[in-house]
């Protein structure tokens, strides 16, 4: 599905967090519409009433119930929740969770069936958006379930300077050393190579990879997990073409700006990765999920309930996750020419019936 405009599914997210004031300050610059065709899943009501908040009388929805119902030169809504909903600025709820949810399982259902080019996530509560039909860390490992193959999804956050990829994610501190193994990180590198290939266009990546331990384990001094699996997946990842230096010391190589002479970062843990990269850019990161057939990026930021409702989130980031979406979107579309073949095969029979070629 290759047009010039593309259509991006936009979820809600949490109602009571600012998922919905980023929405619509961006939506409301009209430069939006040359680009995109924005499909919000979530309430209009909902909508209507942070758009009154924020003072944005100038921003018209409209208001659908399907995919097949948009129009291509608005921004749209598609109602998916009960208009009874109510909204309680700041505060978790199980109401909100549920609406999150049923938002996210919609925009999924049109993107499974080639109906969206790309999915914008705001955020949600991983707390209240647990049910029966989620039990999931977060978007990541719901979107795996979902589009996943034979290789596992990586999230990788994304700015102007780094792109940093972690290995294990929404997970305890203490599993972490348990669930590192050669395959979880040779997996991760492979995935994490073919993306900056696929999706950023990168001909031959230079991936650095991050130690566990203070001072990479300082040769088994401060722990074994560098010698034991990180070293082994490297050398692994190295025999498959995959350029990989490391494993880095964490403080040393994000201090030093060693980061800057690489083309990707696998860290180890969410906070080994992340922590450093939203010290740069909090405003104006990505949260893109690779390893996916289909295209899904966020803000890297959460819910922020304790701004929520005051007109004091920043849509930056939100404004990069559908650019970056858009960019890897035509990334996938270029790449995808250029290692075709361009030379189509003759058949036996027509080139002896065209005879042979006179010079």
């Amino acid at each position: 599905m290759e047009a010039a405009k593309l259509i991006i599914g936009i979820t809600h997210g949490d109602i009571n967090g600012i998922g919905y004031e980023i929405i619509l300050k961006t939506m409301a610059e009209p430069r939006m519409l040359e680009t995109f065709i924005p499909v919000i899943y979530g309430s209009s009501k909902v909508a209507a009433y942070h758009r009154k908040n924020l003072e944005l009388q100038g921003l018209n929805l409209n208001v659908v119930n399907s995919i097949e119902e948009i129009n291509h030169k608005r921004v749209n809504i598609i109602n998916c929740v009960d208009d009874e909903i109510k909204v309680e600025i700041g505060t978790s709820t199980e109401e909100a969770g549920q609406a999150a949810f049923i938002a996210l399982e919609r925009a999924t259902e049109d993107l499974k069936k080639g109906a969206l080019h790309a999915l914008v996530t705001a955020p949600i509560n991983k707390h209240n958006i647990q049910s029966a039909n989620f039990k999931f860390p977060g978007h990541t490992e719901y979107l795996e379930q979902k589009f996943g193959g034979e290789t596992p999804a990586l999230m990788m956050l994304v700015n102007d300077v780094m792109r940093v990829a972690v290995v294990t994610g929404h997970i305890p501190v203490s599993e972490v050393s348990k669930q590192l193994t050669e395959k979880a990180i040779l997996d991760k590198l492979i995935v994490l190579n073919n993306s900056l290939k696929n999706d950023f266009s990168i001909g031959r990546p230079r991936i650095a990879v991050l130690g566990l331990n203070p001072h990479s384990g300082d040769e088994g001094v401060i722990g074994d997990e560098e010698q034991r699996v990180i070293i082994p997946a490297m050398k692994q990842a190295e025999a498959k073409g995959i350029i990989c230096v490391g494993p880095y010391p964490a403080d040393g190589f994000f201090g030093s700006g060693t980061f800057n002479k690489f083309d990707g970062v696998l860290a180890m843990y969410h906070d080994q990765g992340l922590i450093p990269f939203k010290t740069v850019s909090m405003d104006t990161g990505v949260n893109f999920t690779a390893g996916l057939s289909i295209i899904r990026t966020s803000p890297d930021h959460g819910t922020a309930y304790d701004i929520a409702g005051q007109n004091l989130a920043s849509e930056e980031s939100f404004r990069q996750a559908l650019y970056l979406a858009y960019d890897v979107y035509q990334n996938r579309i270029w790449n995808k020419k250029i290692s075709a073949n361009p030379l189509k095969t003759e058949q036996r029979s027509e080139r002896h019936e065209r005879g042979p070629r006179v010079e």
